[in-house]
């Protein structure tokens, strides 16, 4: 990891030092930056007894949680550091005395203005992904864990941060012909369903709302496999198309559930099953944690070759950034 991000995240964790007592942990932003939070949360809903909640902004500005004051931290994140609602909710946890961390690839952006303790993250810089807002996330957050309960698992979790660049490169390349299988049988589905749990959730989400949605215009949602049974298993049928994510943490059990009655009644799925994932320099341990951001790389992988087999570039939109909204 670049110095200037780890200065960046040690000015943020001596602050965290110097709070007496800390109530909540609060992630606020927006779209895959707000999904970016979930395997963040999931980390401390696992290993921390403080609450940490995962807001989309604009509800975090308008219905502002009563419990938000001097004992809480906020961590948002927006990567142009533009987002409006972000701006908001971080200059309003600002006002009310939180402690506010946020993440952005834009540095002197309003967001980076707006905080306390701005971290800049590179995107898309393929040199080194150890760089990237998910890895700069979870140092963050594992900072933040040995912090309020000091532990070598977490100094363990800080050290992993630098073999993900490694790990990152090794799994796009074992699923590159899997990703270039999915964009030439994929290419012309009009819908596609992602299903995952746990810290994989945050990744199908982002997958589903922002690569499927915004960025190609097909129909998507992001099921959760503990809510499959409970609606949304009504709609699968043989030429129903799914991604589903299998994770190697606690909720696994929920993902093989689902994927056991899918894979009975849809012949489209495409299964990713972190059990597969090479990460031999991982502890076993921290493996389930780290998954979720080995997930996200992947799928973008899937991405990129839904992109190029439809002729629909990852770049092209109808609405964003070009009208007031």
């Amino acid at each position: 990891m670049k110095r200037e991000h780890m200065e960046q995240i040690n000015a943020a964790i001596e602050a965290v030092k110097a709070k007496k007592n800390i109530n909540h942990i609060y992630f606020v932003a927006c779209g895959g930056s707000m999904a970016l939070m979930m395997p963040a949360q999931y980390i401390l809903d696992c290993e921390c007894e403080i609450p940490a909640t995962v807001y989309t902004a604009n509800e975090f500005v308008h219905r502002t949680p009563r419990a938000l004051g001097t004992d809480s931290i906020l961590i948002s994140c927006s990567m142009q550091g533009k987002t409006p609602e972000t701006v908001e909710a971080t200059r309003l946890a600002r006002e009310k005395g939180a402690l506010t961390i946020s993440m952005s690839h834009s540095v002197g952006s309003p967001l980076w203005e707006a905080t306390e303790y701005p971290i800049h993250y590179d995107w898309l810089d393929e040199t080194d992904m150890t760089n990237h807002n998910h890895t700069i996330l979870h140092c963050l957050v594992f900072n933040i864990l040995n912090v309020i309960q000091p532990s070598e698992k977490y100094e363990r979790a800080c050290k992993a941060i630098d073999k993900m660049d490694g790990i990152f490169k090794a799994n796009i390349e074992k699923y590159s012909s899997k990703a270039l299988e999915f964009g030439k049988n994929y290419k012309r589905e009009e819908v596609i369903y992602t299903m995952a749990s746990g810290g994989n959730y945050g990744p199908a989400y982002s997958f589903a709302i922002c690569l499927l949605m915004e960025m190609q215009w097909i129909h998507s949602n992001a099921i959760h496999s503990g809510e499959y049974f409970h609606g949304p298993f009504e709609i699968t049928d043989y030429d129903v198309p799914f991604i589903i994510v299998k994770g190697i943490d606690s909720s696994r059990y929920l993902d093989e559930r689902a994927h056991a009655f899918c894979k009975k009644y849809s012949d489209k799925i495409a299964l990713i099953d972190a059990a597969d994932f090479d990460m031999k320099d991982m502890d076993e341990d921290l493996k389930g944690y780290f998954a979720s951001i080995v997930v996200g790389v992947v799928l973008r992988g899937y991405a990129d070759a839904l992109a190029e087999f439809r002729g629909h570039p990852l770049t092209v939109r109808r609405y964003m950034w070009k009208m007031e909204y």
